[in-house]
């Protein structure tokens, strides 16, 4: 606690003759104060809310096969998730005589520049983009990839994940093995 020491010395002898003693200084004991610290520190501590996570909406169908959504081949456009961030991509349907026409690679930073030009080049009901990825691909392309439809302003519904196809796949395979990608 706060102490004064006001002690004037020895005696109490007042007078013409007598030297007036120097007085101490108060001295503050800055416990308590220590103690205030403390407690308001733990009651911030305890009082704050941290921030939350935020998350992307995704709208998900359900699974019924009696409902599954026709999609016109001019205006869907498959999405292919490679390993070392490659993406392949085909518009329409895959044709066996027009594979190497159709097939086509690219990375993430043209994705974007495609996505738009489909969104812009297509009737807003008839725009369909197929994402598929392969079992080699990053869960971070996955995320890349929905980020893109985001900032493309792809309207939900007009884009969903769905499994590969084996042909697919092996296309993926030998456009990588031709590539030399690992």
């Amino acid at each position: 606690m706060a102490e004064m020491d006001t002690s004037s010395g020895g005696g109490h002898k007042k007078g013409p003759g007598v030297k007036k003693s120097k007085k101490q200084s108060t001295r503050v004991d800055l416990t308590p104060m220590v103690d205030l610290g403390f407690l308001l520190i733990t009651f911030f501590v305890f009082t704050t809310t941290m921030s939350q996570p935020t998350a992307m909406n995704m709208n998900e169908p359900k699974d019924d096969p009696n409902q599954e959504l026709k999609v016109k081949n001019s205006g869907a456009m498959t999405i292919l998730l490679g390993k070392a961030d490659q993406v392949y991509y085909y518009y329409g349907q895959l044709e066996a005589d027009k594979l190497s026409e159709q097939f086509k690679s690219t990375n993430f930073k043209d994705i974007r520049g495609l996505i738009v030009a489909k969104k812009k080049a297509t009737p807003l009901g008839d725009l369909m983009y197929i994402i598929k990825s392969d079992k080699n691909s990053t869960f971070k392309n996955a995320i890349d990839i929905l980020d893109e439809m985001s900032i493309s302003a792809v309207p939900p519904g007009h884009y969903a994940e769905v499994e590969m196809t084996p042909t697919e796949e092996l296309l993926i395979k030998q456009t990588e093995d031709a590539n030399g990608i690992k």
